[in-house]
């Protein structure tokens, strides 16, 4: 966690000069996170590489959110060419943490960032790219990529018709803002009370359930099926076919994520959330709606090829 080079002389050029450059937070991209401290006022420097990483849409999402009224991190400056953003600081209090601290509070904080999906749900997603066919195929499309040569499975045919079946009725849905990465490591408890969002680069305008299943179907945490059954009925109603065909995309995409951080990028420590993904995959499995994709897991994924593969795994 090394400042970028180039991070003192775009903090000195817009009146940061001599501020402390404090280690953060890295991510599963090339994004990485520093604090910045200069006398009592902090801030967030966020070091995005331009030949990973594009800034714009985190800049144009940022817009978006702020236009609706909802909490994203201010933009103090940027320099794109070098791919640096100043943002407000939102402190420490993120979620998963806070609840880890005192879990007498799960509830009230999921039940507020439920709250905070219904209240973007109610206004239209305005000009994002949609969470289409497209998208939803190219995503699932990493666990052939990655997860089935990773435990040395062959990949038969029929995995993405059997995804363009199940997702059909759905798939043409753009109704609304879909952050894709809301969960309890992406959400901030601010000092006025009201939740801060990270991670919203990559919004499209999709269906209601997705961040919902992002949310309850933590890959990083453990969510009583009881609290998750909870936070459904509050946001309420909840199309429970889409819930299930979102959740296993969504956990079948990450599953190939987390093998290619993995392999490709020397990221082992996501490996540990694959039993937990596994297990969300089998209960979405389970509904009728996902029976093509279903039948393709069981013909071409044994069981011992499943979370029992990872109990324990050391990269």
């Amino acid at each position: 966690m090394t400042p970028p080079a180039a991070a003192p002389a775009f903090l000195n050029t817009h009146g940061w000069d001599g501020a402390q450059i404090l280690p953060l937070a890295g991510d599963a991209s090339f994004r990485r996170y520093f604090r910045v401290v200069r006398g009592g006022t902090t801030g967030v420097l966020m070091d995005a590489p331009p030949q990973h990483e594009d800034s714009r849409p985190f800049l144009q999402v940022a817009d978006h959110l702020h236009a609706l009224g909802f909490a994203a991190p201010r933009v103090i400056a940027r320099d794109l060419a070098e791919g640096l953003i100043l943002l407000e600081d939102f402190g420490d209090d993120r979620m998963a943490e806070v609840i880890a601290a005192d879990p007498a509070r799960e509830t009230p904080i999921y039940t507020a960032a439920v709250d905070l999906l219904r209240d973007l749900h109610r206004h239209p997603a305005g000009d994002l790219p949609p969470y289409d066919m497209t998208v939803y195929q190219r995503e699932a499309g990493l666990f052939p990529e990655w997860y089935m040569p990773a435990v040395g499975l062959d990949v038969p045919a029929g995995y993405d018709a059997a995804w363009a079946e199940a997702l059909a009725p759905i798939a043409g849905d753009r109704g609304v803002t879909v952050l894709r990465d809301y969960h309890a490591e992406n959400i901030m408890l601010l000092r006025n009370g009201s939740l801060g969002l990270l991670d919203f680069q990559d919004a499209l305008a999709g269906h209601p359930a997705y961040d919902l299943v992002s949310l309850l179907q933590d890959a990083r945490r453990d969510v009583p099926p009881a609290l998750e059954a909870a936070m459904l009925a509050h946001y309420g109603p909840v199309d429970g076919a889409a819930y299930a065909l979102l959740g296993a995309q969504r956990n079948t995409k990450i599953l190939g994520i987390f093998t290619r951080l993995w392999k490709r990028d020397g990221k082992p420590r996501y490996l540990s959330f694959q039993p937990r993904v596994w297990d969300y995959l089998e209960r979405d499995l389970a509904h009728p709606a996902l029976a093509p994709v279903k039948a393709w897991f069981d013909a071409a994924v044994p069981a011992e090829k499943r979370a029992v593969f990872w109990e324990g795994f050391q990269a």
